[in-house]
C-alpha cells in the first residue's frame, strides 16, 4: 500500500482528499502545517508527497527544498492556486515532480498520482518488460501492480527476470532457493513455477524439458 503525506491547511479540501485517497486504497497522513509535515517526513517513510504551497509555519516550497537538501527524493506533487509562471518555476526548482492547479478534477489528480508512483517504482527497481523487481522492499510488480509472492516465489521470479530470455537450469534454482544439504525434488520446483504462472498476467514462463525454465515477456 502506497503511503502518502498530504500537506493541506484547508480543512474541507483536506478531508475531501483524505477520503478520496483512502477510497483508492492509499494510506494517508494528513498534516495542516509545514512543520508538522516536516516532522512526519522524518518519522515515516512515504511513497509520495502532496503539498499545498501556501500553508502555515513552513510553506510547501521551502519544505520540499529542505527535504531535497536532505537527499529525500520522494516523488512530490504541488497543489496550487497560483497562476504565475514564476511560482511554478520555483516549485520545480525546489524539487517538485508535478503540480496541479486548484480547483482540480479528482480523476486527474488520481491519474497523476498513479503515474508518479509507477515511474518511481520503475526508477528504484530492476525492470524487464512488464516486470520490476524492487529489491529494497523485496517485492515484484507487474505493470505497476505488486504481486502476491512467498519468499521462495520472489527469489525464483527474481532469478528468472535477471535471466530473461535465457534458460535457468534446475540446478541454478536449487542453489538460489535451498541450502546445499537440502534434498529437493522436481515436484517442489514445479509447484513454485505453477504458482508463478497463475500470478503472472502478461509474462510467461516456458518449461525447457529436462533442463529448466525460461521467462519470456
Amino acid at each position: 500500500m502506497a503511503k502518502i503525506l498530504l500537506l493541506e491547511d484547508d480543512l474541507l479540501l483536506g478531508e475531501t482528499l483524505e477520503d478520496l485517497l483512502d477510497e483508492e486504497g492509499y494510506s494517508v497522513h494528513w498534516c495542516k502545517n509545514g512543520q508538522e509535515a516536516l516532522d512526519a517526513s522524518f518519522e515515516n517513510k512515504f511513497s509520495l508527497y502532496i503539498f499545498d504551497i501556501n500553508v502555515p509555519l513552513i510553506n510547501g516550497l521551502t519544505l520540499l527544498s529542505e527535504l531535497r537538501s536532505a537527499d529525500d527524493m520522494t516523488p512530490a506533487i504541488y497543489l496550487t492556486s497560483h497562476q504565475e509562471k514564476s511560482v511554478l518555476q520555483e516549485g520545480f526548482a525546489s524539487g517538485a515532480d508535478d503540480y496541479i492547479k486548484k480547483p482540480f478534477d479528482s480523476d486527474e489528480l488520481l491519474l497523476r498520482i498513479q503515474a508518479l508512483l509507477r515511474r518511481s517504482s520503475r526508477d528504484e527497481a530492476q525492470c524487464e518488460g512488464s516486470l520490476c523487481v524492487d529489491h529494497k522492499r523485496s517485492v515484484i510488480l507487474e505493470d505497476g501492480i505488486e504481486l502476491s509472492l512467498s519468499k521462495k516465489e520472489f527469489t525464483l521470479l527474481s532469478l528468472l527476470i535477471a535471466n530473461e530470455g535465457k534458460t535457468v537450469s534446475k540446478e541454478m534454482i536449487i542453489d538460489a532457493l535451498w541450502s546445499h544439504n537440502s534434498s529437493v525434488s522436481d515436484g517442489s520446483i514445479r509447484v513454485l513455477i505453477t504458482r508463478l504462472k497463475q500470478e503472472l498476467q502478461s509474462a510467461e514462463i516456458e518449461n525447457i524439458r529436462g533442463i529448466g525454465y525460461r521467462l519470456v515477456p
